[in-house]
């Protein structure tokens, strides 16, 4: 599994979208219902799962799955 895959499975325990039905372009607030709440624990999560520390500042401001994961790589990757 990839890691664009294992962020999909992960933002699919806060979403009613299966990850394989997940498109880059679907936005992480309204096609995946993610409440601020449900946000903000998945970005914990997403630092646990792939030991990053993401800027808060930029983070809430990722809009689409595409986004959180060019973000991730990146700080991946870095």
């Amino acid at each position: 599994m990839n890691r664009a895959e294992e962020f999909k499975n992960i933002v699919a325990q806060y979403s009613s979208v299966a990850a394989e039905d997940m498109t880059d372009e679907m936005s992480l607030r309204e096609d995946l219902g993610l409440s601020s709440l449900d946000f903000m624990t998945f970005l914990g999560e997403i630092e646990d799962t792939f030991d990053v520390e993401l800027d808060l500042d930029r983070a809430v401001q990722i809009r689409t799955v595409g986004e959180a994961i060019s973000m991730m790589n990146a700080l991946v990757t870095a």
